[in-house]
């Protein structure tokens, strides 16, 4: 079970959502409480970035999951931005039924092992059989070669990587969640994802469809058990192209759900649709959305630049 923990995970699913910007007259009280949540966005440990479109303002929010618990990063600017939204859009939910779980839990099988008789090199090429050979040398029994190469990838990015998703340190989703709380900061998810489509895709997925993602984890396993920490310090660090950059990132795109072709475009749309919502209400909206999603080449945040929105906030390429 420790090794389906990201997969299960998965059904509460992804991350959040965009922002929009402000341009104000100082003279105005009101624009100028947007000018001081805009200053707190730039000054903030995490990676982010306002955009201005008459009398609304969106912050985008760059985040990742996976910091270790003895990295600190600053989080008190965060926290102010988000007290002074109106609005912070959450990540997507997965909606599953009692049913969609029994029918994960009744074909555990299938989602984590691979299909009787057949092994990891049944589907990798030699050369990648042989790099995953290497990484697996010290391990005590040969269990992980009949593991599905979706469960597989996902072991490899924790044991040997040092990624602890979303059971390490406080990200900045965390601080968003309890600030909006003690503010009482109207929260909604940006969208939701069927739970009979996930387990679907977690089902019916053949294991070929699971290649790319354990090829993206080995690259990140051979760079050894820092590889999660020095990601999360680049990202403290606002050094957003090392972190979209980093093995742990790519192999996290390749996986599922982001990696899955039927689920990631729906989450890619749901985004799509809340920033163009968002561009067009009045106040602050504030969001929390993968720094991937955000950063990568032809992203949101390229996307924007392209519309001609002066995006504000830490170089992303």
């Amino acid at each position: 079970m420790r090794s389906l923990f990201p997969v299960l995970l998965a059904f509460m699913l992804v991350c959040a959502t965009p922002l929009v910007a402000v341009a104000q007259t100082p003279a105005d009280p009101e624009a100028a409480e947007v000018e001081e949540v805009v200053v707190l966005a730039r000054r903030s440990g995490a990676p982010m970035w306002t955009v201005s479109r008459g009398d609304s303002t969106l912050i985008l929010v760059g985040a990742i999951t996976g910091i270790p618990r003895d990295l600190s990063w600053r989080p008190d600017d965060l926290e102010a931005a988000a007290a002074r939204s109106q609005l912070i859009l959450t990540p997507q939910e997965g909606r599953a039924s009692v049913t969609d779980l029994l029918r994960v839990i009744w074909r555990i099988r299938t989602i984590a092992r691979m299909p009787r008789g057949q092994t990891s090199a049944d589907y990798l090429t030699p050369e990648w059989q042989a790099r995953l050979d290497t990484l697996m040398a010290g391990e005590r029994n040969q269990d992980w070669r009949t593991k599905s190469l979706l469960i597989l990838g996902f072991d490899l990015m924790q044991d040997k990587a040092g990624y602890s998703g979303r059971r390490g340190g406080d990200d900045a989703m965390d601080v968003i969640r309890r600030a909006a709380r003690r503010a009482r900061i109207d929260t909604r998810p940006v969208g939701t994802v069927r739970g009979d489509e996930l387990v679907n895709s977690l089902i019916e997925a053949p294991q070929s469809a699971h290649v790319p993602c354990v090829e993206a984890a080995i690259a990140a396993a051979e760079q050894g058990p820092d590889a999660a920490r020095e990601r999360a310090q680049d990202w403290r660090a606002r050094r957003v192209p090392e972190v979209v950059a980093s093995p742990i990132d790519r192999a996290l795109n390749q996986c599922w759900p982001w990696g899955d072709p039927e689920i990631a475009p729906q989450l890619h749309q749901q985004w799509a649709a809340a920033i163009e919502t968002a561009l067009i209400s009045p106040g602050v909206t504030m969001g929390v959305a993968p720094i991937r999603l955000l950063a990568e080449e032809g992203g949101v945040l390229d996307g924007l630049e392209a519309r001609g929105f002066v995006v504000v906030g830490p170089d992303w390429k």
